[in-house]
Parts: structure tokens; sequence; C-alpha cells
């Protein structure tokens, strides 16, 4: 019995996507919670990256993979590839640019074109510490997110300012959806066996459960 790589010890893997018009700060927002970085060299991303990072929610280590595209339209063809399989979503608009939160309407609807109606949709208002810059109101952004059912928050990358709680917050609501469709099972052993996927709804390969101990070579 080998120990497990420190990387591959948890109990769940999410993947959430970062979606939103170009230049309204996903990449940082994905740094910056990773990795803790910042950089104000700010590149359009190309194609898709990804990076991972593993919270503790409850007493089960939860695994995020997190999604990051490029705003731009040409590179709209991924969509489908992209979007599958994520069980959370950070929608990002920019505060000081009214026009990146009017596309949060068009995000939505593709997201949930292409995603099981359980996802879990944060609308994420970066670059808050520009204050003086707003131009898009708190308030405005709270009605659309009650209107549409998503959580909400705005955050800066730039001061770290709600970056670590809007991810925490959307993976601590998934773990809760899933270790209820778990409960719902019911308690036969044999009802989730080992390396099984959990469907949070009816789209395919969802989440990935794994058992501790299950999986050691």
């Amino acid at each position: 019995m080998g120990a497990y790589r420190a990387d591959d010890d948890y109990d769940y893997l999410f993947k959430l996507v970062l979606i939103g018009d170009s230049g309204v700060g996903k990449s940082n927002l994905l740094s910056r919670f990773t990795r803790n970085e910042f950089s104000l060299e700010s590149k359009s991303t190309i194609g898709v990256e990804f990076a991972t990072r593993s919270i503790r929610v409850d007493d089960k280590v939860v695994k995020a993979q997190i999604w990051d595209t490029a705003g731009q339209e040409r590179y709209r063809a991924i969509t489908s590839a992209y979007y599958r399989g994520a069980v959370g979503a950070l929608l990002v608009y920019d505060v000081t640019r009214h026009v990146t939160f009017e596309n949060v309407e068009r995000w939505l609807k593709e997201l949930r074109d292409h995603t099981d109606s359980n996802i879990v949709i944060m609308l994420v208002g970066n670059k808050a510490d520009l204050r003086h810059l707003r131009a898009v109101s708190t308030e405005d952004a709270k009605v659309f997110a009650e209107r549409e059912s998503t959580y909400f928050m705005e955050t800066s990358a730039l001061e770290s300012m709600n970056v670590e709680n809007s991810f925490t917050e959307v993976l601590s609501q998934i773990y809760h959806v899933v270790s209820r469709k778990a409960l719902e099972v019911g308690d036969d052993p044999a009802a989730l066996p080992k390396g099984r996927t959990i469907n949070v709804g009816s789209k395919d390969d969802v989440s990935e459960m794994k058992k501790v101990g299950c999986c050691s070579v």
C-alpha cells in the first residue's frame, strides 16, 4: 500500500468555469485563488487554461479544477467542451465597465444552455477596488442575482478582496448539493460503488467521488 501523492488526496473533484467578457479579470481571479498571484501586465487568455486548488469543506477535501477561457467571440467554438461536466461557474463582470454587466445576461443564457440546471452560479463584480470609476451599482447587481437565483459577490483580485470567499462559497454549495444527492440514494453501500460518478443532475461526468483509501497503489 503506497501513500497517496498529496495532490491526489481528495474526496471530491469539481469542475468550475470562469466566464464573462474579455478584460474583466477572470485570469487574475484564478491566479489569486490558486497561486495567490496578481499581474498588472494583463494579457488576454488564448484558448483555455485551468488550474486546481483543494479546500476543506466539513471534513472532506474538495478539489476544484477551475477553467478559464478567452472572453473574445472568436473563441466561442469551444463552448460545449468547455462547459461539459461543470458543476459551478463564476460569471464575472467589471464594476467599472457597464457593458460587461449588460453582457452578463447573454453569458448566463449560454451557461444554462450548456450545463445542468443544478449548476451553482456566482455573479462576480470584479475590480471593486476602483471605487472612483464604478459604473455598476452593487444594488443593480444584487437585484439581477436575486432575479436569476444566483449568488453574488463583489471582488478585487488586486486587493485580494472576496476572491477566496467567492470560490469557497461556490465549492461549499456544490458540496452540499452533491451530499444531499448521495443521501437520497439511501444507506445501501452497494448503491455507491467505488469510483462511481455522482450526477448532480442529468448530464454525465458532473462530479467525481473518491472513497478515501480505495485508490492507493
